[in-house]
Formats: C-alpha cells, structure tokens, sequence
C-alpha cells in the first residue's frame, strides 16, 4: 500500500501528529492488512473525518507493536518508581515530606514529562486541598495552564493548515508567545480585523498519539485488574472507555465549539453566567477562536477580592449552575478545575474550555433527585432500589444487608441536616460499602463525581466551611415543588406522606428551603401546585392533603368551642356547662405548622397581596378548582351531620339535667344569660 493513500476498506479512527508537525492517522485496515509493519500509519487526505474513539481498533494497532507499548511502560514506571523510593528514603532521614517543595516540584515534573494522561491526574488533584499539602498544592495548579509550551513555528503550521492561511493575514495582533499552556493545547491572545479580542487556541502537535498508547495501556490493566480481583465489580473498563471518548472529543475544537454553544443555549440565561462566543470562521478541528475574557482565576481569592468581587458568591453561581447541569438538562461540563472557571471584571462566572462535556440521561437525572430526597428522608429501603434503577446494583441483588449499611454510612447525618455533609465524605464512606457489597460503578458515574468532586475542591479553597449539598438542596426542594413529572410528583408524595400520614414539617422544611433558591417564585409554586392538586396525577395527594385540611379544621372549631365554653364559666357564670376540651397536642403542632408556611409564603420571592384578590379569583374560576372544594365541602358537611348526629343522640339526657340545672340556679340574672346563650348556641349547632 501506497503511504499517502489510505485503503477504500480502512476508516480514519484519529490522527497522530509527530513532533515535524506532519499529520497522521491511525486507520482501521481489513485483517491481512493490519499486521503489516506500518500499516496504520498513513497521511489523511481527509479533513472532514470527526475523531472517534475506538478501543478495538486501537487494541488491534498496538497488540501488533509490543515493542513500543513495553518501552511506553518503562517510560511510565521509571519514574515513578524512582520518586516513591525518594518519598520512602525521605521519610526514613525525618524530613517532613508533605512540605518538602523539593519533591512537589518533582511530582509536578514527572506528570508534565508522561503527558496529557497524566497531567489530567494532576489537574484533578489541584482542585483537593483536603487531600494534598498545601506545598503539593500550589506546585500541581500549575499543571493547569502553566505547561512548557510547545514551539510558535509548529503552532503557526497548524493554523495555516486548519484556517488556510497565515497567522498574520487573519489576525490583526497576535500574542509572541502562548498567553496559557495546558494539556491538550496552548493559547495565544490576539485580535480581529473586525476590532473584537479573541483567543486562539491550538493543538498540541504529539497529542493524539501519546493520550492514544496510554489509555490502550491503562485499558489492559483495568481488564486484567477486573479479571483477576473478584471483589473489584466496577466496569473498570467501561469507565476508561467513556474517559476516552470524552478526551478524544475533547481534541476536535469543531465539537468543542459546538459544546459551546449548547451551553450557552442551556445555561447563558442564568444570573451571573457567562459563556464567550465561538468565530467559527477561524475554527476547525486543531484551532479554535473564541472570544478572549478578562478575568481572574477562582482560586486566587485575594486578587478577585481586591476587585470588590464576592468569590464565594462565584461558587455559589457555579454551584446553581452544575445543579442544573446534572439534574435539569443533564448535559454537564466534566472538568470545570480552576482555569476553566474566572471570575470577570463584572462579577459574572465565566466557563472556558468545553471540550470534555459529558451527558447524563433523563432516568438517571431523576434518579439521582430521588436519591437525594430518600437520603434526606431517612428512607433507607427506597434509597437501596434507587441504586438498582441507577445501575449500581443488578436488579437481582439481596437488598436486605445494604439498606441497614446505608443507615450506617449516613449515620453522622441523623442529628443533623444531610446538607451539612460534603460530597467527599459521602463519597469516601460509599467507596467502602461499595467494596463490601455488590455495587458496580457505572461509567457515567465517574464524570460526575470528578465535576463535583473538583467544583467543591475550589469550594473548599475559598472557604473550608462551603458545603456544596447544603447549597444543592434549596433547588431540589424547587423542583420537587415544582416539576410536573410523574417521578418526581411521585418522591415528593414519598417525601409527604409516611405510613398515610401528612408530615407537615416536611412541607415546611421544602418550602422553607425553596424559596432559597433564586427560580422559585410564589406565583410559580401555587399555580403550579393548583394545577396539580385539581388534576388527576395529584389525587393521591390531594385526598390526603383535603384529610388532613379537615382535621385541622375539627381542631380549630374545637379550640372556639373551647374558649366559648371557658367565656360561659368563667365570664356568665354558668358552671352546669362543662368546658369543652380544647385540640391535641398533636392537632394544636398542626395548626402551628399552617401557621409558620402560611408565614413562609408571605415572605416568599413574588407574593404580592394587592395581586393576592385577581389571583384568588381566576383559581376560584378554574374547573378543575371548583371540583376541588366541591370535595372538600361535601366531606366537611358529611363529617359535620355525623358529628351531629353523634351529639344529639349522645347528649340527650345531659340536655335535660342542663335545663334542670339552669332553673334551679339561684341568680336570676345568671339564668336568663344562660338561657339565651344555650338558645343561640343550639340555633348555631341545628
């Protein structure tokens, strides 16, 4: 075969661009093919094929070269090895290695040094500073954009290549050297003919080839590790392959620019949001333009506070957002470390770096919503079976010995608020229940805990007391409220009721923490919860809910017939008149908490009494309403005439010792007011 020609039976699986900026491509050749020497190694043509990856093709290249797959290994291991034996002869001497800058400096130059791989690693552990010293710490940031670049002349190639013309005949002004250095690529400042700042962003030039050969290596060891270790049920496998389709999209600037742009159609609306603009016209798939933001990394507080901007109110926006992300739209950014995140001159949260986006599917949004309502629940048997719909339990799993195990995990939450927990902890205690007992990692799991786990690690940054769930669950409580789907209608019946009974403080607690978060809206809650309530979907709840309104009321007209029995003794003077017991002590912690969310309401985001009238008005209008209290008279006259009936029949004898008593009593006065007040009071009852 021809080198610059590719077979009409072979498919680009992705190009590889040695370090003379040549470009390459791994292809797919038929079987007597692939084993020839330099069989995938070939010049593509072909400008419009979107990389893909492919493990099968790739394990079918390199299965074929152990030469090169050894070499890469004892690449890998050696230093490794060496800068263990270092830890271990640092130790063994006294010296404090957590702060011995010496050796993070080492760290950091190894993982530079095994490339994109491995600086992803190191990336993700600059976002922990609860789990890396402080020294470590401030050597791994640099992992995010501070890399050694590669030369101008290799990167001024690619954009005449990709834009099909020179670097000076499309920019007006281009920075000299590379403004940011990060794995995949570098980034220069430059600016339009048209006036507009933007940044350009190139590829590194040796990138696909050596991410390609590290994740076939880490993929056979993951295979071996779950064919050997039984207890290891995780789909390890799975896992590296979702983390290498996200890395390779993340190499085609084409898809990242369409990232985002999809981004800012879900999530540029929020408050504080900002998302820069993609110029296509200067964009392909190893250069991408897209405007330059101004702004300053989240982690460095003092500079960001220096401009008068609230950081921890940035990581509250970002909070807000990734929740929305995860649980809403579902579509999430998978790497959101310090440099993809800045905070503008303005004050907005600017999001940089689309290229490793993943999405979660609409079950597993729901699931994971439910999740956290039983969690908040205590309903540990629920949670058990949200695993099962979540993929990490088989469906045929003995669930009886984990839900007692998940009441242990979330043990430390039982005298307080789940909230007050951090994403790591939980984390850290299910990671060991998932060794214990039949849990499996799904692959789409990994990404989000690496999105999560890496926005609270700049949480954390900022401040140490930042609870992420704690900021989550005022936008849960929104959409249990709000959300007219039948899964989440039907956590939110869970989250009401248990055992047929109303849970008031349940409502209370939801509403209390709903209007908290910055969409919840008054007007939003009650038409929305009256179209709900008068619809067919919310009968169960409705028809509780009209029980427990009815109670509340019998405890009410008992507490009148209370005062007005006391007035009668106490005032007339009538003592042949029993004082009428007053409501529970359970009823009375009813109408307490009617009281406290009617307050909630008032001080709710949009309530408006001089709007409270209309309102009132046009859902009085609603058919759906009218059906409603409809029901809810006829029960309240149903129990009404029975509570009737019971006293008339019940009572007849006392009527007659009351009537003797109210003669024989020696204040006329006294018996006249008597009189009268037992007319009226029978009139009122008949």
């Amino acid at each position: 075969m021809n080198e610059n020609t590719v077979s009409p039976t072979s498919q680009i699986d992705h190009e590889v661009v040695p370090e003379n900026g040549t470009k390459m491509s791994i292809v797919s050749l038929p079987a007597e093919e692939i084993k020839k020497p330099n069989a995938a190694l070939v010049i593509s043509t072909s400008e419009s094929e979107a990389l893909r990856y492919n493990p099968e093709n790739i394990a079918t290249y390199y299965s074929s070269r152990p030469l090169k797959v050894l070499r890469r290994i004892i690449t890998v291991l050696t230093p490794a090895i060496r800068f263990a034996l270092g830890i271990w002869w640092d130790s063994k001497r006294g010296i404090v290695v957590k702060n011995d800058r010496r050796r993070a400096i080492q760290l950091r130059q190894i993982l530079t040094r095994l490339g994109p791989a491995y600086i992803k690693i190191g990336q993700a552990l600059s976002t922990r500073p609860d789990l890396v010293p402080p020294t470590y710490l401030e050597e791994l940031t640099q992992l995010q954009d501070k890399l050694p670049p590669f030369p101008n002349e290799i990167a001024y190639q690619f954009i005449q290549e990709e834009l099909g013309a020179p670097p000076e005949e499309i920019y007006t002004e281009l920075s000299s050297e590379p403004i940011a250095a990060a794995s995949l690529g570098q980034v220069y400042k430059g600016k339009l003919s048209t006036g507009e700042e933007v940044a350009v962003k190139v590829q590194r030039p040796d990138l696909r080839e050596r991410i390609t050969i590290d994740l076939y290596i880490l993929r056979r060891l993951a295979g071996w590790v779950q064919k050997n270790f039984k207890r290891i049920r995780s789909d390890l496998v799975g896992i590296l392959d979702e983390l290498g389709d996200r890395i390779f999209e993340e190499m085609d600037y084409i898809h990242e620019g369409e990232n985002a742009e999809r981004f800012y159609q879900l999530y540029g609306h929020l408050k504080d949001v900002y998302v820069p603009k993609i110029y296509w016209e200067y964009t392909n798939r190893r250069v991408l333009t897209m405007e330059w933001i101004e702004g300053t990394k989240l982690t460095n507080t003092e500079e960001i506070k220096a401009e008068g901007i609230d950081a921890r109110y940035l990581i509250e926006v970002g909070v807000q957002c990734s929740l929305r992300q995860l649980l809403e739209h579902g579509f999430f950014h998978a790497d959101p470390h310090p440099g993809n995140l800045l905070a503008t001159r303005d004050g907005k949260l600017a999001y940089l770096d689309f290229g490793m986006m993943s999405e979660i599917k609409l079950p597993q949004r729901y699931g994971l919503i439910e999740a956290i309502v039983h969690v908040v629940n205590r309903d540990f048997e629920a949670l058990a079976n949200d695993y099962v719909k979540l993929d990490f339990l088989s469906p045929d799993t003995d669930l009886t010995p984990i839900i007692p195990a998940f009441a242990r995990v979330f043990a430390d939450a039982q005298g307080a608020s789940v909230a007050e927990l951090n994403i790591k902890s939980i984390t850290d205690e299910l990671s060991a229940l998932m060794y214990e007992y039949p849990f499996r990692v799904p692959p789409y799991y990994a990404l989000i805990i690496r999105s999560l786990v890496t926005l609270e690690g700049i949480a954390i940054h900022i401040d140490p007391n930042f609870k992420v769930l704690s900021e989550a669950y005022p936008y849960v409580a929104k959409r249990l409220l709000t959300d007219p789907s039948p899964e989440l209608r039907a956590s939110l019946r869970d989250l009401l009721f248990k055992e047929n009974r109303f849970r008031w403080n349940r409502l209370e607690n939801l509403l209390r923490n709903a209007r908290n978060n910055q969409d919840y809206d008054f007007n939003l809650v009650l038409n929305q919860g009256v179209d709900f309530l008068s619809s067919e979907r919310g009968s169960f709840i409705r028809d509780r809910l009209i029980d427990e309104l009815i109670k509340s009321a019998e405890a009410l007209s008992k507490n009148v017939l209370h005062n007005f029995t006391y007035l009668l003794r106490e005032r007339v003077g009538v003592t042949a008149i029993n004082e009428t017991p007053a409501a529970t002590d359970e009823q009375q912690q009813t109408l307490e908490h009617i009281k406290r969310i009617l307050n909630i309401l008032r001080e709710t985001r949009g309530f408006d009494p001089t709007q409270l009238v209309p309102q009132v008005v046009q859902i009085v209008l609603n058919p759906g309403v009218q059906r409603l209290g409809q029901q809810i008279a006829g029960q309240l006259l149903q129990k009404a005439a029975a509570r009737l009936i019971r006293d008339l029949l019940a009572s007849e004898e006392g009527d007659r010792s009351f009537e003797v008593s109210l003669f024989n009593h020696e204040d006329t006065k006294t018996q006249r007011n008597a009189k009268e007040v037992n007319h009226h009071f029978r009139r009122s009852i008949l």
